[in-house]
């Protein structure tokens, strides 16, 4: 049963796609003669804007075929990997501190605001300026994003705990030890998996944006190039690279999410 409410689910995900890819096609391809909008034949998505389909996919596999973009990708696949784990990181251990700690959270509360206010585009010509123009300018730039996202889910869900189950554990005699082990590392859990769908991608953004902004390799300097010469393709394949790179990095932590998280129950009506 949950076999085939996956394989279902996996055909409208594709349905949808060739939708998109169709109406894209057809928008970039086809001449239509709508005298009241025009008085000459027009594409609905102007080719030398859009591209087409087939150009962009054409472009990606040359590019891969060739070798030329493995490089670019791996330096982004740094970035991004850097930004990701250090980011979560320091958000699961700032975020359980803080949610043990409410003094303390009460005290910087003011200052986590202001600094998750703060615009990241502004952020990223400082940190070019403090590390230079090499990964770790946007290894910090992606670190800011990734941070923010992981440390308010992580402390919403230790503040979650149900007091009644707190307060039967402790009656139980639970250390404190034991009592983030079994009782708020659990609760955290769900809080801190669905931040790191979300921060996966803002760890992309933070490393494709510090590129795009200043560097000489990666995805972004590759888009930025391409931009340059108004090589729409070549844009449009950048952009499908990333997404193809986001979607097999979000596989990986739903197999992580899925092993840690063996104990929730299943999603009702697939039990």
């Amino acid at each position: 049963m949950i076999a085939r409410s996956r394989l279902v689910l996996l055909a409208l995900q594709v349905l949808v796609a060739m939708v998109i890819i169709g109406l894209w096609h057809f928008g970039s391809t086809v001449k239509l003669s709508i005298p009241a909008l025009s008085p000459k034949p027009f594409y609905p998505l102007d080719p030398f804007f859009f591209s087409t389909p087939l150009a962009v996919f054409e472009r990606t596999w040359r590019d891969f075929a060739t070798g030329v973009i493995w490089y670019h990708l791996g330096v982004t696949l740094l970035e991004t990997t850097l930004a990701f784990i250090i980011g979560a990181a320091g958000g699961v251990l700032v975020g359980f501190w803080f949610a043990r700690k409410a003094l303390l959270a009460a005290v910087f509360d003011p200052y986590v605001k202001m600094a998750n206010a703060l615009p990241r585009v502004v952020l990223a010509p400082i940190f070019a300026l403090w590390l230079g123009l090499g990964i770790w300018s946007k290894v910090a730039l992606g670190v800011t994003l990734v941070f923010f996202i992981v440390f308010f889910n992580v402390y919403q869900g230790v503040k979650e705990v149900s007091p009644t189950l707190l307060s039967n554990a402790r009656m139980l005699g639970m250390s404190e030890r034991q009592l983030m082990r079994h009782v708020f590392w659990p609760s955290a859990l769900t809080w801190m998996f669905s931040s790191l769908h979300t921060a996966v991608g803002f760890a992309l953004v933070g490393a494709v944006v510090g590129e795009y902004l200043g560097s000489a390799a990666g995805l972004g300097y590759r888009i930025h190039q391409a931009e340059g010469v108004f090589d729409v393709t070549g844009v449009f394949s950048g952009m499908l690279v990333l997404a193809l790179f986001v979607i097999v990095i979000d596989t990986g932590v739903s197999a992580i999410e899925n092993r840690l998280l063996v104990w929730r129950p299943s999603p009702a009506g697939q039990g």
